[in-house]
């Protein structure tokens, strides 16, 4: 397979798959999470999508970076499932969060989630600087994210 063959799947796979979690939120924006208590300094609805978008790229190009590396067989095999489990993650954290309205689990998962990212950069790290660099973004965000799901989780308990 090329190398653009690969660029291209590994954008249309993370910024599709990602985007498909919005099933879950889109929704249960003006129906649930505009009646919740949220915290002053919560972002306005319209940005997160352009945040996720751009995480997603980023992602989509991190993972290509790895994907398309010389590097051993099986080093690579590694950083790519230890990827996906946390893209399955992030996916499921919608469900948890807006989709079940499970405040408190989705907390967890986000630690989970927030782990499991810090393990694929590390994972890219060994592979390529490059990418474990793009996913700092995200764990930045997923950060941010984790504090705003617990302090709009307390402030709803």
């Amino acid at each position: 397979m090329s190398n653009t063959a690969k660029l291209v799947i590994s954008i249309v796979a993370t910024v599709g798959i990602g985007l498909l979690g919005g099933i879950f939120t889109g929704p249960e924006i003006q129906t649930w999470f505009v009646h919740l208590q949220k915290p002053s300094w919560n972002p306005p609805n319209w940005l997160f999508a352009p945040v996720w978008s751009t995480l997603y790229l980023l992602m989509g190009i991190a993972f290509y970076l790895v994907w398309k590396s010389p590097e051993e067989t099986d080093r690579k095999r590694w950083a790519i499932i230890i990827f996906i489990v946390q893209f399955a993650l992030n996916f499921f954290w919608s469900f948890i969060f807006f989709r079940e309205h499970q405040m408190g689990w989705a907390f967890v998962e986000i630690i989970v989630l927030w782990l499991a990212i810090l393990c694929t950069i590390i994972a890219f790290s060994n592979i390529n600087k490059t990418a474990a660099w793009l996913l700092v973004p995200y764990i930045s965000w997923v950060s941010f994210a984790a504090i705003l799901n617990y302090t709009i989780w307390q402030l709803n308990a």
